[in-house]
């Protein structure tokens, strides 16, 4: 199979692309700085403005998928610059994408015709459960409908830009992700250091729920989906138990084995992060219907067990072979 990703050098990205590699996929990556993701992931990269311009036609053309992750992070304060870099990196980029995707279908001369190939049968593009906005208690899946907050109407406008990719013939998944458990990076990896210090503790009150998922499990979602043409629509990439911020906050100081009791006072957050403490102090129960009804199994189901996983350190990975970083191509 031959996958092009965008957002590769992120979080969810970057065990994308190893994994990718690893089970024989012929992997590129577009960027905004190519040489150092080819450094970096050790696979062929190609250059890309995704607010400025379409997609390299030639780093999609004769792709089996393209997997879009790429946008502008959304754990920082909201000034209103941020807000509106946070909105046009998923929007017009997204846009950006499926301009090049519409592309290969273009007339041309016979010899840039020649260029294009294949279109990629297959879209996976992210989005995130800020889909729903604030809910209470009660089970959401992927019918529920979206809220009405800035996070929700930035994931509602993300998703209708990818799905116009299935105007083209391509089948189009729309990764609805959670709280994605990794020290790497996310919101594990801010968590760390108050919990650690033995100053942690519930935030708000402690009801809100935290939908979560482990990042071994959001990368073998993708995977699954990449090849099972049954994955279509949206998809909850969450796990089978949400917690409440509560017990979440309880478990990972039994993880890093450490109390956690000292509670966070919601009005403190809002001091520190504006309006974005809202992803924090509100929650939502999101569960991953449609990847259990298709068979999805979770490698890490189970909270305790998840963060222990999630704060192991990371084994080294192998050198990827057949990359663009030790001199031949990776497709």
């Amino acid at each position: 199979m031959r996958v092009t990703v965008t957002g590769a050098s992120g979080l969810i990205g970057s065990a994308l692309v190893a994994e990718l590699h690893e089970h024989g996929a012929e992997v590129t990556v577009l960027s905004r700085d190519p040489s150092r993701a080819r450094e970096a992931l050790g696979v062929e990269a190609v250059g890309w403005d995704p607010l400025g311009e379409p997609a390299p036609v030639q780093a999609l053309s004769g792709a089996d998928a393209v997997v879009h992750l790429a946008g502008e992070n959304v754990a920082q304060r909201w000034s209103k610059q941020a807000k509106q870099a946070i909105l046009e990196s998923r929007v017009t980029g997204t846009r950006n994408l499926i301009a090049g995707l519409a592309a290969l279908d273009e007339a041309a001369a016979p010899p840039a015709k020649q260029v294009l190939g294949q279109r990629p049968r297959t879209l996976i593009s992210g989005s995130a459960i800020g889909y729903y906005g604030p809910h209470g208690e009660e089970p959401l899946d992927e019918d529920a409908p979206a809220g009405s907050d800035f996070l929700a109407d930035t994931c509602v406008a993300w998703e209708a830009e990818a799905e116009r990719a299935s105007a083209l013939g391509m089948r189009v998944v729309r990764v609805r992700t959670g709280v994605v458990l990794n020290r790497e990076g996310g919101a594990l990896k801010k968590m760390l250091l108050p919990f650690q210090l033995g100053i942690g503790g519930p935030v708000a009150g402690g009801s809100q729920y935290m939908s979560w998922i482990h990042r071994e499990d959001l990368v073998g979602m993708i995977r699954v989906a990449l090849e099972d043409e049954r994955w279509s629509g949206p998809v909850n990439g969450t796990a089978p138990e949400p917690v409440t911020n509560r017990e979440f906050s309880h478990a990972l100081g039994h993880a890093l084995h450490r109390p956690s009791l000292l509670p966070v006072p919601g009005i403190a957050l809002g001091l520190l992060y504006g309006e974005m403490a809202e992803i924090v102090t509100t929650g939502a129960r999101v569960m991953p219907a449609k990847a259990l009804v298709l068979g999805y199994e979770f490698r890490h189901p189970e909270l305790n067990e998840a963060l222990r996983c999630a704060l192991r350190p990371a084994p080294a990975r192998p050198r990827m072979r057949g990359s663009a970083a030790d001199g031949s191509r990776s497709r």
